[in-house]
């Protein structure tokens, strides 16, 4: 039983011995393992869970190191679904992980989307593949929660998990609002942000080609609240449900 394994025997405590096992029992997709994504995949690792999958088409660029779990020196220019699969079969060997090196598309959903998830985590940066995951899933019936904007932030504590259409301030949680609203969906898990995006120094930088600014304090802390809510909506779920 999970609970026997020493390295969750902590996480037990809280979740308790069934809670634990059904964690042990539960495959969750995380689509974007970048600042976000790579958080939340380390904390559901650390937590028990047993299948992950893995979804990202990049590899690691020197300016992920600010951010990013798996970024550092060593890792530039490797994919990062193989980096933060490697790393996490270091912290649970027993961890069934699948590491898929592509981009989520509306094109490419098939190969992606499967009815077996438990749950699908959203940490994708592209605005037409998040309505696209966020529809499909829905329609498939696989809970998914799915994160807002984290760039150009620099309060970790404004963070709040919400339905989509009670969100306020974040740019990208309107877009959201307003496209998904036209879908017809009637309601999203979201963490977002309610502090208002900080106007950057971007010198002689053209404000529509900027990335946004990011540190490394905020995004991770949107990748945890993620998995926390995952957890919980899994180990701590009623029997019935």
């Amino acid at each position: 039983m999970w609970i026997m394994n020493n390295a969750f025997i902590r996480s037990s405590y809280l979740l308790g011995s069934e809670g634990m096992e059904r964690l042990g029992n539960s495959k969750v997709a995380i689509f974007g393992i970048g600042g976000v994504g790579s958080y939340a995949a380390e904390a559901l690792a650390r937590t028990g869970i047993g299948s992950l999958i893995l979804i990202d088409y990049d590899t690691i660029d020197v300016t992920n190191i600010n951010r990013q779990i798996h970024a550092t020196s060593k890792t530039v220019g490797l994919p990062k679904v193989d980096v933060m699969r490697d790393r996490l079969l270091e912290i649970n060997p027993g961890l069934i992980i699948e590491a898929i090196q592509e981009r989520y598309t509306k094109d490419t959903r098939q190969e992606f989307l499967d009815p077996s998830f438990d749950y699908i985590i959203d940490a994708i940066d592209m605005v037409s593949s998040k309505i696209d995951l966020v529809t499909s899933s829905l329609e498939m019936g696989i809970p998914i929660i799915s994160s807002m904007g984290a760039g150009n932030k620099f309060d970790p504590t404004a963070f709040l998990v919400s339905d989509i259409y009670n969100t306020r301030v974040c740019p990208l949680a309107r877009v959201m609002r307003n496209e998904l609203r036209k879908r017809g969906v009637k309601a999203l898990k979201v963490v977002y942000s309610a502090e208002e995006p900080i106007d950057v120094n971007l010198g002689d930088i053209d404000r529509r080609k900027a990335i946004p600014g990011s540190v490394s304090f905020v995004p991770s802390v949107a990748g945890l609240i993620l998995a926390g809510e995952v957890i919980k909506d899994i180990a701590l779920r009623e029997e019935d449900m």
